[in-house]
């Protein structure tokens, strides 16, 4: 194992608001991989939504903000490939104009990793202790694909998990609709999208899929609940942590008390 460092856990505002567990397992599986993990209080959203609709003014204050909050850690990891890749590649774009910000900006982005490619490309983690005794499939999330090269990291450690049996989907590394304001601007094709997601899920005969972030997690399983499925929706952190059946599957009701 490697020596401990100092990181900081951008939690994300969908994890935030909807998701906790997916933050909790991730701390779990940073400190079980040698590292001491603290949580910013002035970190804020990263600013993706802003960028992404065009807004370059409230995503650089916004920036600006969560430098500022992640100064002086080893590295800063995010259980989501979009918020990840924001920071990583989008950041520098933002501040391009100003030579100061820049050098910050920059050294932010070469210490911001997502976080199952932080646990296997920086930690050197090729497996967990975990148990979860289903048959899944996995959705590669685009930004996590695209912008950050996460695609083998998952399957490397999902491989290790007893009892889990991975099936491919036919289209794994096609978009499932979400796109952050995608959704909102093209319902029609977002939820056409989602449609032809649950419908190759379906064919794999998988009882759950996992993801690595959360947006297109809830837009998935938004759909195969409204489809009557009973495929459970998860984040990969929640399995990789050993939680999966600690806690209820995205989008199914808490169990009353």
């Amino acid at each position: 194992m490697a020596e401990p460092v100092r990181v900081a856990l951008l939690v994300t505002c969908l994890v935030d608001l909807f998701r906790p567990s997916v933050g909790f397992a991730a701390v779990a599986l940073l400190e079980a991989a040698g590292c001491t993990v603290e949580v910013p209080r002035a970190q804020t959203c990263c600013g993706q939504p802003a960028y992404n609709s065009g807004d370059r003014a409230d995503a650089k204050a916004i920036a600006r903000q969560v430098i500022s909050a992640f100064t002086g850690y080893d590295y800063v990891v995010a259980p989501s490939g979009s918020c990840a890749g924001m920071v990583r590649v989008h950041y520098p774009l933002l501040f391009a104009d100003e030579p100061a910000m820049l050098v910050e900006a920059e050294a932010l982005a070469a210490r911001t990793w997502e976080l199952v490619s932080f646990l296997v490309d920086v930690r050197g983690l090729s497996r967990v202790a975990a148990r979860w005794d289903r048959h899944a499939t996995y959705h590669d999330a685009c930004s996590g694909l695209r912008e950050l090269g996460v695609k083998a990291q998952p399957r490397l450690l999902l491989a290790s998990v007893a009892g889990l049996r991975l099936s491919e989907l036919a289209e794994a590394e096609v978009c499932c609709g979400f796109g952050g304001t995608f959704c909102v601007k093209y319902p029609e094709i977002s939820d056409k999208m989602v449609t032809d997601k649950a419908a190759e899920i379906a064919v794999t005969g998988a009882d759950a899929v996992l993801a690595g972030d959360l947006g297109c997690l809830l837009n998935i399983a938004g759909k195969l609940t409204r489809l009557g499925s009973r495929v459970e929706t998860r984040h990969i952190a929640e399995v990789l942590a050993g939680m999966a059946d600690e806690i209820p599957a995205i989008g199914a009701p808490a169990p009353s008390s």
